[in-house]
């Protein structure tokens, strides 16, 4: 993928310059003020490097950085000012809004080297969030296969609240889609503490006794506390305790900034809802009257529900089959329980098969612990 430059000026001649002097070098966009440079990332970016003037009308240099810094952060970003305003411009990069700072007039080999540093800098914040990111996901998945092999029945809801949520974040088009998806992967985690027929009971909407529902309503904090120590996670795990509470807003992490903030906060109403509507469908409700029931209760806003309303069938493109247990592939669901001989829950229905659950079903079928044929949704 080409590294993309965005200069922003308010004139146009000076913009025009820019692009004739350095169009053979980098790949140059131009936007004519704070505003446009502002919708020029959103629709064109991202941008590796942009480059800003400081005195504009409107929203100056260190302003639109500011409002840059929250849409885009991995963007590095280099103002150029005058001398009068070298005072604002070492504010801007005190605070943290801007990678460095070039005086004007800028001749072009001082501002292609600022604009190759900036590059290899952002490639550096690139391929560390990357790892970071990476090896995030490889420890999420470790917790999902223990989650899977130690509580059937609170795996195979994690499963169904990430479909659910999912779907809610590609209506609302969040950014760092994988935080969310995590969050409902995970939401369950709390619950290994639990026992197997408390959590069934529970999921059931049964009468509990005050001990048990209190036991059963400290799973999200209990989650939260596992994960709240590992680095990048702790967003996620606030968004997990909020999953029982009827507020959507407690504290929000204190590093998180404005843009994400909002984020995490939306993201934490989507698991709310996604949990609730599996309680309504466990119950026996059809979407549509589980909905129906949600929107009774008030607690849920407007536009979550209605994208709710367009979440596809869990057979759409799929059909029912009896399969082989050394048959079963990736992305098949199943549709009943499957129990040991002995009547010990292994998998709960509406769990869609995963690479452990392969391994766990063979292992189980090899010792003849298990039926050889079982009910799954096969995508057609």
């Amino acid at each position: 993928m080409v590294d993309k430059i965005l200069f922003v000026d308010d004139e146009p001649a000076v913009l025009d310059g820019y692009k004739r002097m350095l169009h053979r070098e980098f790949e140059v966009d131009t936007a004519g003020g704070g505003k446009q440079g502002l919708a020029a990332t959103h629709e064109h970016g991202p941008y590796s490097v942009v480059i800003s003037d400081m005195r504009m009308p409107e929203m100056n240099g260190a302003q639109f950085f500011a409002q840059l810094r929250q849409t885009a952060p991995d963007t590095i970003r280099i103002l150029l000012t005058g001398y009068t305003d070298l005072s604002a411009a070492m504010d801007a990069v005190n605070e943290g809004n801007i990678f460095r700072f070039l005086t004007k007039p800028c001749e072009k080999e001082v501002l292609a080297r600022a604009i190759t540093t900036g590059l290899v800098q952002y490639r550096l914040v690139k391929a560390e969030k990357e790892l970071l990111e990476k090896t995030l996901m490889g420890s999420i998945k470790v917790l999902t296969d223990v989650l899977s092999a130690s509580s059937p029945e609170a795996f195979g809801r994690s499963m169904r609240i990430a479909r659910v949520v999912r779907h809610l974040v590609s209506k609302f088009n969040l950014p760092a889609p994988w935080r969310f998806e995590t969050a409902a992967m995970l939401s369950q985690l709390g619950c290994v503490t639990l026992d197997p027929e408390l959590i069934n009971a529970a999921y059931l909407g049964q009468q509990l006794s005050p001990e048990d529902q209190s036991r059963f309503d400290s799973h999200p904090q209990v989650a939260k506390d596992l994960l709240g120590n590992i680095p990048r996670l702790e967003p996620i795990a606030w968004m997990i305790s909020q999953q029982l509470t009827r507020e959507a807003v407690h504290k929000i992490p204190s590093d998180a900034t404005t843009a994400s903030a909002q984020a995490i906060v939306l993201g934490a109403k989507m698991l709310k809802l996604a949990v609730a509507f599996d309680s309504c469908k466990l119950s026996g409700l059809s979407d549509e009257d589980a909905i129906a029931r949600l929107e009774k209760r008030g607690e849920f806003a407007r536009d979550l529900l209605d994208a709710l309303k367009h979440l596809a069938p869990e057979d759409a493109r799929m059909e029912l089959r009896k399969v082989s247990t050394t048959k079963l592939t990736l992305g098949m669901i199943l549709q009943h329980e499957i129990r040991t001989r002995t009547g010990m829950l292994m998998v709960a229905k509406g769990q869609e098969v995963t690479h452990a659950l392969l391994i766990k079903i063979a292992n189980f079928s090899r010792a003849g612990a298990i039926d050889d044929e079982i009910m799954a949704l096969v995508p057609v």
